[in-house]
């Protein structure tokens, strides 16, 4: 229902406008360990304190005796999931434990986050989509949605959404009048297009080929040049979670940076420098370019575990 919507400049102004209502600075919220960069920082920002609660290995997910745990002992204003293909780790949650979640905020009092930016990038045709996390409250009182067109088109196209009971979002309108006031029209047109003429579909279509590709192509460079680091591919999303053979994470980054090559290490995405074992790669490149990432990566490996240094190329190009 219309009353139910309030479009916003992307997800992360959906998640802003949020903590903006629900958030006082000191407050609580619940985040999954490790959970998307960008909104660790808008809540850091927010004054919030951040609750951590681990993922498990191998895209197993959500531990929900965990969860009830954190949240019964916290007892957080909000708590945030990405439960359909996880950014970073592309994990996706069962039915069963989106239920889990549901019922733990709605037990400790907590506002559950639901961010459905990557719902639309299943990458492989065999497996199926459970249930969206709202179907599990269908009195609309614990869960809030929120999502985006630019995880699933092009970054640029800035339209977000928040779905939450009318009462809710009459609040988030009323609140996000002191930040943006409202969201650009010709995007917002641009979106109505597509969804109104069956271009919504052929486009998800396209993004999807692409990055699958993508993956394909990053994974299999990644075991040629790197076999010592492990990760396990997820069926969708835009990552690949990838733990480094015990080398730093960061070391890696900043040296793959000199190299030419740019990834964000493991610790941008944990809270109190969690995960610097890790990075996290992009499916953005195909072909002899993800070959060549994958090829500076492993050098920039070679560097950390050696400890030289290396003094960047001018001019040097960049491969997310």
């Amino acid at each position: 229902m219309p009353e139910q919507i309030m479009v916003t400049t992307g997800a992360m102004g959906a998640v802003a406008a949020t903590c903006r209502l629900m958030v006082r600075p000191g407050e609580r919220v619940a985040v999954e360990s490790p959970s998307y960069a960008n909104v660790l920082q808008l809540m850091r920002e927010a004054g919030a304190r951040l609750v951590p609660v681990a993922m498990a290995d191998r895209l197993a997910g959500w531990d929900i005796p965990a969860w009830r745990q954190v949240l019964g002992a916290a007892a957080p204003r909000m708590a945030y999931v990405v439960a359909d293909f996880h950014n970073p780790t592309g994990a996706l949650a069962t039915d069963e434990q989106r239920r889990g979640l549901v019922d733990a905020a709605r037990a400790a009092g907590t506002v559950l986050i639901a961010d459905e930016t990557m719902t639309e990038l299943r990458l492989d045709d065999d497996v199926e989509l459970p249930r969206p996390v709202s179907a599990f409250d269908p009195a609309g009182s614990t869960v809030i949605t929120v999502g985006s067109a630019s995880k699933s088109f092009w970054a640029g196209l800035r339209i977000g959404w928040v779905r939450a009971a009318p009462d809710v979002i009459r609040s988030l309108v009323a609140a996000r009048a002191y930040a943006d006031l409202g969201t650009p029209v010709i995007e917002q047109l641009a979106v109505a297009w597509l969804l109104n003429t069956g271009g919504w579909e052929e486009a998800i279509e396209v993004r999807r080929a692409n990055a699958r590709d993508n993956r394909d192509a990053l994974v299999a460079a990644v075991r040629r040049h790197l076999p010592d680091w492990e990760f396990t591919v997820p069926h969708g999303g835009l990552t690949l979670w990838a733990r480094t053979g015990g080398l730093s994470g960061s070391r890696i980054a900043e040296a793959g940076a000199r190299l030419g090559v740019r990834v964000p290490s493991g610790p941008r995405f944990g809270v109190d420098g969690a995960f610097e074992g890790y990075v996290r790669l992009p499916f953005t490149v195909a072909g002899a370019v993800a070959d060549k990432a994958a090829e500076r990566l492993a050098a920039a490996a070679d560097l950390v575990a050696t400890g030289a240094t290396v003094e960047a190329e001018t001019p040097r190009t960049w491969v997310a």
